[in-house]
């Protein structure tokens, strides 16, 4: 995909525009694609009522033209390639989900909701529950060495590590879903306490990647329609289809559709 290609509506700005500005929120994405940890950052934003300007995140490789890393720029400014990047105002930049979820709750709308618990036993469940899914050998970890390839391989991919993932995908689906069995035995529809916090958000945004979601929630692009083929797939392995269960889809769907932005908007070439 050819950056200077890709249309612009929502409006993206530069990652040398971003980077120079020095009030707001900036998030880099890939337009038209739901890339997980940006669509994950876009609706902690959301649900903290913060808005955000869109810049576009260089892709992985060599540009044909030039012959330079694509992503050279983004390292010189944040000495790192991961997306998300998250500037606001003239601070440093946050590339860390832990970093970028304790902007957010610092700078969010004072009516929104409380994402990181003040209590600490429910802080450190969600910071737990967050770890499993989002942090080195969690759930996404896991999902991205399923397959050989250029991403795969930067996560660790080997034939060894790829034939345990699915197993330890499965393994954190039925963490999850007894933390939501445990929770509605006490009628609360959340993964902690009584109320929406990250773990919540951060899930069922993650959990995308193994169930299918309609174009309600997620609509298709030109650019996302191969990644929703694959994230299919992934809920037709046999270890992971025998975890999923309703319970979880529910869970996903009423956090997606009450609290996060949905339809989602990736800009890109709607289809």
């Amino acid at each position: 995909m050819d950056n200077e290609k890709v249309s612009t509506s929502p409006k993206f700005v530069s990652l040398d525009e971003a980077a120079a500005m020095t009030e707001g929120t900036r998030i880099t994405f890939i337009p038209g694609v739901q890339a997980l940890y940006a669509e994950a950052l876009k609706n902690i934003c959301f649900a903290k009522g913060i808005p955000i300007i869109r810049a576009v995140h260089p892709l992985m490789g060599v540009d044909k033209e030039t012959g330079k890393d694509r992503q050279a720029r983004l390292y010189e400014l944040t000495s790192q390639t991961g997306l998300p990047t998250m500037f606001f105002n003239a601070e440093r930049p946050r590339n860390v989900w832990t970093e970028q979820l304790a902007l957010a709750e610092r700078i969010g709308s004072s009516s929104s909701p409380t994402l990181i618990p003040d209590n600490f036993q429910h802080r450190a469940e969600m910071y737990g529950l967050c770890a499993v899914v989002l942090s080195e050998d969690g759930m996404v970890w896991n999902m991205r060495i399923l397959n050989d390839g250029p991403l795969g391989r930067k996560y660790g991919y080997s034939e060894e590590a790829s034939t345990l993932a699915p197993g330890k995908i499965a393994e954190v689906i039925r963490l999850i879903d007894a933390c939501l069995e445990q929770q509605a035995s006490r009628g609360s529809r959340y993964l902690v306490g009584d109320s929406v916090t990250a773990a919540d958000i951060y899930w069922a945004t993650m959990s995308m990647s193994l169930m299918p979601t309609p174009p309600e929630i997620m609509p298709v692009t030109k650019q996302n329609q191969g990644m929703l083929k694959h994230f299919a797939s992934n809920a037709q392995r046999p270890e992971i289809a025998a975890v999923l269960s309703q319970r979880i889809e529910d869970h996903q769907r009423y956090i997606l559709t009450t609290y996060c932005e949905t339809p989602a908007v990736l800009g890109g070439d709607p289809l």
